[in-house]
C-alpha cells in the first residue's frame, strides 16, 4: 500500500498539479521500501509503485477509449490496465535487479545504481513496444531551475538528476550524519548549476519576428465526425481562418476538417487563394488518402498540409497504438469488424522528414503525441528556426491528459531553445517561448483565434546535437560501476 500510494503521489508532480518536489520524494520512498527487501519482494513493491503512478497518471485512457472511442467498457479497462501493468513492470524489473545485483547500502547503490537504472529504463520504455515516455521524471521540472539542464541533455538528464536526489534523500535517511554532506551536495548543486544554465543563450535570433494565428475550432469530439455536422464544422474553420487573414502564418489543429482532404479540394483551394491574396500562409492538420498501386490498396495518413509558395505534406510517423494502428493478428481484426469496432490502420510517414519552409520560417513539425519522442525529431530541429505541433486532445475530455501533454510540448521548446506553436482542437492551444514560457495561451473549450509573434532562432544546443547519447553514457557507466561493486561485495 505504501508503494502504491507513493506511486500515485508521483503522478501529481506533473501538470496540472505541478507539485514537483514529489518527483524526488516519491522515488525516494520507493528506494527506502526496497532497502533490505528480497528480489521477489522488491519486484512486487516496484510493480505496486508503477501501478499507482500510471493508474493515477493515465486514467484518461479510459475516457478516450470508452467515452469517445465507444469501445465496450471491458475492452477499455483491459487496454488501460494492460498499459498500466506493462509500465509497472519496468519498476518491478528495477527493484528485482537492485535487490539481486547492487550493493545493499552505500553511495554506489543510492547515487549510481538506482538512479542509473531508473533512467535507462525510462529511456527503454520511451521506445520499446512503440514506446510510451509519458510521466518521465524530468517533465515535472518545466517551471524550475532544473529546466536549465534540458538544452544540455534533454528530459532524461533531468530524470537522472532527480533520481540522484531521490537516492541522496534515501541515503541520508538510512545512513545518518555520515552521509549528510554528500547528500546535501547532490541535492543542491544541480539547482545552482541549473540556474546558471538558464541564462545561457544556446540559440540566437535568425530573422525578424513573424506573426502567427492559431485557429482553435473547439468542435466537440463526439460531434466532429457526424455527417450532419460536416458543413457546420467546415464553415466554422473557414470563418475563423478568414478572420485571421493578413497574419503571415495561420495554423489549424490536428485533423481539423471532418473529411478527407481528397474530398475538400475546392474548399482548400478557395482558402489558399484567399490567404495568398492577403499575404498569409496556411498550415492545416488534415487526414488524407493516397492510392498504393503496388499493394492495390488505399493508404490513409494523418498529415499537415503547408500551403505557402508550394504545397508540401508532413505525414505523421509515430502512430498511436490502438488509436491509429492496431498491432493485432488478422483473426482479431475480423472479430473487430464483426463487433463494429475500429480496425483500420493509418500508414506511417517517413521516419525523417525535412522542416516545413513556410512564411519565412523553417518549422520542425510533429502531430499529437509525436512530440513525446524528442530525440526522433532532432534532425529536423537542427535545421529549423521554430517548432510546430498540431494535436487533438479533445479525445481526453476535461482530464489531466491535455495538461500533461502541454508540459511535454514545453519541454521540447526548452530542449531546442526555440519557439513552439501548438494548435489544439479545443485546447490547450499556445505559443511557447524558448525557455518554456507562455507567450500566448488560448482559453480551453472555446472557439478562438490566438495571435502572437514568434522569433526565428538558429543554433544547435548540445542536446539537439548529441541527443540522448551523453546521458545514456553517464547512466550506463554509473550502472556498470554499481554492478561491479555489487559483484565484488557478493564475492567478499
Amino acid at each position: 500500500m505504501a508503494a502504491l500510494l507513493s506511486g500515485a503521489a508521483l503522478a501529481i508532480a506533473f501538470a496540472p498539479f505541478g507539485l514537483w518536489p514529489l518527483a524526488i520524494l516519491a522515488p525516494a520512498a520507493l528506494f527506502l521500501l526496497w532497502d533490505g527487501a528480497s528480489p521477489a519482494r522488491a519486484a512486487a513493491l516496484g510493480f505496486s509503485f508503477g501501478c499507482g503512478t500510471f493508474a493515477a497518471g493515465t486514467y484518461w485512457l479510459y475516457v478516450s477509449i470508452h467515452g469517445f472511442g465507444k469501445a465496450p467498457v471491458w475492452l477499455a479497462l483491459l487496454l488501460m490496465f494492460g498499459l498500466v501493468a506493462i509500465m509497472a513492470a519496468y519498476h518491478a524489473l528495477l527493484g528485482y535487479a537492485a535487490s539481486r545485483l547492487l550493493p545493499a547500502r552505500g553511495p554506489v547503490r543510492w547515487l549510481l545504481g538506482l538512479p542509473a537504472g531508473w533512467v535507462l529504463l525510462e529511456w527503454v520504455r520511451g521506445w520499446f513496444l512503440s514506446g510510451f515516455g509519458w510521466l518521465s521524471l524530468g517533465y515535472s521540472q518545466t517551471d524550475t531551475w532544473l529546466a536549465g539542464w534540458a538544452p544540455v541533455g534533454g528530459v532524461y538528464l533531468l530524470s537522472l538528476l532527480l533520481a540522484c536526489m531521490a537516492g541522496a534523500v534515501a541515503m541520508w535517511h538510512l545512513e545518518g550524519r555520515r552521509s549528510a554532506w554528500p547528500a546535501l551536495a547532490v541535492c543542491l548543486l544541480p539547482w545552482i548549476a541549473g540556474l546558471a544554465l538558464e541564462r545561457v543563450e544556446w540559440t540566437r535570433p535568425a530573422g525578424a519576428p513573424v506573426a502567427v494565428a492559431i485557429v482553435q475550432g473547439a468542435i466537440p469530439q463526439d460531434q466532429k465526425w457526424l455527417a450532419d455536422n460536416r458543413e457546420y464544422s467546415l464553415r466554422r474553420y473557414r470563418d475563423l481562418t478568414l478572420s485571421a487573414l493578413g497574419t503571415p502564418l495561420i495554423v489549424w489543429p490536428e485533423a481539423a476538417a471532418p473529411d478527407l482532404a481528397n474530398n475538400l479540394v475546392a474548399y482548400l483551394a478557395d482558402l489558399a487563394r484567399a490567404a495568398e491574396e492577403r499575404g498569409s500562409s496556411l498550415l492545416l492538420g488534415l487526414i488524407r488518402a493516397e492510392s498504393q498501386p503496388e499493394s492495390q490498396r488505399v493508404a490513409y495518413f494523418n498529415s499537415i498540409l503547408a500551403l505557402g509558395e508550394d504545397a508540401v505534406w508532413y505525414d505523421k510517423h509515430h502512430l498511436v497504438p490502438f488509436g491509429e494502428f492496431f498491432p493485432v493478428p488478422e483473426a482479431v481484426r475480423s472479430w473487430m469488424r464483426l463487433m463494429n469496432l475500429p480496425y483500420s490502420d493509418f500508414s506511417r510517414g517517413p521516419r525523417s522528414q525535412p522542416p516545413l519552409r513556410i512564411a519565412g520560417l523553417s518549422l520542425s513539425a510533429s502531430i499529437c503525441y509525436e512530440d513525446a519522442y524528442g530525440s526522433s525529431q532532432l534532425a529536423a530541429v537542427r535545421e529549423s528556426t521554430a517548432l510546430v505541433n498540431v494535436t487533438n486532445d479533445a479525445w481526453f475530455g476535461r482530464s489531466t491528459a491535455r495538461h500533461q501533454h502541454l508540459q511535454i510540448s514545453r519541454m521540447r521548446a526548452i530542449e531546442a531553445q526555440r519557439y513552439l506553436v501548438r494548435a489544439a482542437n479545443d485546447g490547450i492551444s499556445a505559443v511557447i517561448g524558448p525557455r518554456g514560457e507562455f507567450v500566448a495561451r488560448a482559453p480551453d473549450f472555446a472557439q478562438t483565434v490566438l495571435r502572437a509573434q514568434i522569433e526565428p532562432r538558429s543554433g544547435v544546443p548540445p542536446y539537439a546535437r548529441f541527443g540522448n547519447f551523453l546521458v545514456l553514457l553517464l547512466a550506463a557507466g554509473g550502472l556498470l560501476a554499481a554492478l561491479w561493486s555489487g559483484l565484488r561485495a557478493a564475492r567478499g
